[in-house]
């Protein structure tokens, strides 16, 4: 008898190793490609944002298929508002995780992940997506300033590396007019990009996300924390309106990234959950709005 279960762990995993394995050649990952799309996707009816792993298959999703609207739902969230998902259309997988109880012994749970289909807002009759409205645009420079100094974290300029160093607790940085631009980013976006990177390299303190990856990944626990840091980046990025860029010198990750997630179905999950909770952490230290 043969299992043909479901693995979304397998599937989300395949899909983000494709989506990198596309922008191999040209050190990109599936997250800096579509420029039109660096806002976090957000579920129609709930208007909640999607976090973790499925900010990524989603991404990737949308870079491969040229979704823009950020905007997805299942069958029946869509029809729930009167949409239809038009026939013949290929659902997106996300993952969700249901809690079950172990045994009738005691009250302890585990969970379960469970697979679920979304399509994008591109892909439904009947609803008209919430597009950002152009002529309203938002000042992303200001936004990151004062994100990154509700953190109180010390950020040194000088020299010609970035880079966080745990002995000291600091975060170091070029000059700003040191930054160059590429076609579909400026210099100062690139500078914001980077000390989010880094920013999210200080969330691994003991006294802060205490990040620790060397139990599980041991060789390749540098290079995981490189990529949590990239994908930590990537949702800072999409939340404070900053199109991001891949650094030049995390070609040498990729192979090592692509290595880790295709001997491990989970790494990936990893990766997001934690780069979720580094983002959460440095979001707990904002002000209320409004106050």
């Amino acid at each position: 008898m043969t299992n043909d279960r479901f693995d979304i762990h397998q599937h989300i995993t395949n899909q983000i190793i494709a989506a990198i394995e596309q922008g191999v050649g040209e050190f990109q990952l599936p997250w800096h490609r579509n420029r039109g799309n660096i806002f976090r996707p957000k579920n129609v009816t709930t208007s909640q944002l999607y976090r973790g792993v499925n900010v990524l298959a989603l991404w990737a999703s949308a870079e491969q298929r040229g979704f823009s609207s950020g905007q997805w739902g299942t069958y029946r969230q869509w029809a729930s508002i009167g949409a239809q998902v038009r026939k013949g259309e290929k659902s997106t997988y996300i993952v969700f995780y249901k809690q079950l109880a172990s045994n009738e012994e005691n009250d302890e749970t585990r969970l379960i992940a469970r697979a679920s289909p979304v399509f994008a807002a591109e892909q439904v009759d009947g609803y008209a997506a919430d597009l950002p409205k152009p002529g309203e645009p938002v000042d992303p420079i200001e936004t990151a300033e004062q994100f990154v100094a509700a953190t109180k974290v010390s950020v040194i300029h000088g020299g010609d590396r970035a880079f966080y160093r745990r002995t000291t607790d600091d975060i170091h940085l070029p000059n700003r007019d040191a930054f160059t631009g590429t076609a579909t980013i400026s210099p100062t976006e690139s500078y914001y990009a980077t000390l989010l990177h880094e920013l999210t390299h200080w969330t691994s303190h003991a006294s802060r996300c205490d990040r620790e990856l060397g139990k599980r990944f041991g060789d390749q626990a540098y290079a995981m924390e490189e990529l949590i840091a990239e994908l930590g980046a990537a949702f800072l990025c999409a939340e404070l309106g900053i199109a991001s860029e891949t650094r030049p010198d995390h070609s040498q990750y990729l192979a090592g990234w692509l290595t880790v997630l295709a001997n491990d179905k989970r790494a990936i999950f990893t990766a997001a959950s934690k780069a979720s909770a580094a983002a959460d952490y440095l979001r707990s230290l904002q002000p209320p709005k409004g106050g």
